[in-house]
């Protein structure tokens, strides 16, 4: 498949953002008179005002509305608007009473619904942080990322690498919290130039390379003891094709900054997911086995978009059929969750069969379809 297929499909989303997304989801989709995110879009094509309020989704879509602004894919100021009325939102209503870290969830009037502090939501209040340095210059968008690093590193911090899950019980420790830490330190190096951000990177490669990474299968483990030890049971053999892509894509970005040469662990991953995670239409199982067992043959949205970023980064490294896969994909995507009859909106599941599981649009999905645009569109470049 030619480039030429390529750029046609990706300026088809780079419309799609413009026209159709952007404007539904910064309108429609913001509280007018608190400014912030609803969770969700209904099937109706409304938004869903009494669904509660994850504090992430606040994050991820100030990462959306700003990185769209410094693209120029939607009005300077508006973006800017957007995302400080996210951001005051934030700190009025979402932080915790200690003053330290953000609450987890709030209800639909906005009362706490849930005020655990967990590490994942404050990986995307450092990965918005980054976003709005970066598109609007805003100093004090460093400082709130010190201030969560400081609180992550003191609440949180284990011996051992990484941190817990939260400042509650849980019965494991999680790749995933990491993989988005990760990528906020990435962003923060890349907005700021301050190399602290990409030490603090290589601290999480670390724990990648010494127990995320499963040499024997060439798999990414997801869940763990409190030690690092791989989790005891079924969901110790839970692996999810999408996420490995993830990290395929982070790691070569990571050694673009580094230096580190990461194609190892890049290749076997990418492989891995699409010799495992791969179904016959093109779309990724949402988990699999290590030894390549279907365990849930359901297909989230997220995925695709991350099996494009991961292509696309393998092309750029030479990798043979990774720009055709990722043409696919961009392809598939589009035709299999891009609702026809809402502009703007998304499934965010099907089954076994392909059949809608999850017909409500996720406002968390728009970070992961927004960077796999990004992505298609620099490749094409």
């Amino acid at each position: 498949m030619s480039n030429t297929a390529l750029t046609i499909v990706t300026e088809a989303w780079v419309n799609w953002f413009k026209e159709q997304a952007l404007p539904r989801w910064s309108g429609d989709a913001i509280n007018s008179e608190n400014g912030a995110s609803y969770e969700r879009f209904l099937p109706s094509g409304e938004a869903d005002v009494q669904a509660n309020t994850r504090m992430r989704v606040q994050a991820r879509q100030m990462f959306v509305f700003a990185t769209a602004g410094a693209r120029g894919w939607m009005d300077a100021d508006l973006s800017r608007s957007v995302v400080e009325r996210l951001a005051d939102f934030s700190k009025t209503r979402g932080r915790h009473a200690s003053g330290d870290g953000y609450l987890h969830v709030l209800a639909a009037d906005y009362s706490v619904a849930d005020g655990k502090r967990d590490l994942y939501d404050h990986a995307f209040f450092l990965l918005s942080c980054a976003a709005r340095y970066k598109a609007f210059a805003d100093e004090k968008a460093l400082d709130d990322a010190d201030d969560i690093v400081r609180f992550l590193d003191s609440e949180l911090g284990q011996v051992g690498g990484g941190w817990l899950e939260g400042d509650y019980d849980s019965d494991r420790r999680r790749q995933n919290p990491h993989m988005h830490m990760f990528e906020a330190f990435l962003s923060l190096y890349d907005a700021s130039g301050n190399a602290k951000w990409l030490g603090r990177a290589g601290e999480i490669f670390t724990l990648f390379e010494t127990r995320f990474f499963d040499p024997k299968y060439g798999v990414l483990r997801e869940y763990f003891n409190h030690d690092w030890s791989l989790l005891d049971g079924a969901d110790g053999d839970i692996i999810e094709p999408g996420h490995m892509m993830e990290w395929v894509w982070l790691l070569r970005w990571y050694e673009r900054c580094s230096g580190r040469d990461t194609a190892y662990y890049a290749d076997a991953m990418y492989e891995k997911a699409l010799a495992d995670g791969l179904t016959e239409e093109g779309l990724l199982f949402d988990e699999v086995s290590p030894s390549g067992a279907v365990l849930k043959a359901s297909k989230r949205c997220w995925p695709m978009t991350e099996l494009i970023k991961a292509s696309l980064v393998q092309a750029q490294h030479g990798y043979v059929g990774a720009e055709k896969q990722a043409t696919v994909a961009l392809q598939r995507l589009m035709d299999a969750y891009v609702s026809t009859e809402h502009p703007g909106l998304y499934i965010d599941q099907l089954g076994e069969g392909n059949e809608i599981l999850v017909d409500f649009s996720p406002a968390s999905t728009l970070y992961h379809l927004i960077m796999a645009t990004i992505e298609a569109d620099n490749y094409c470049a």
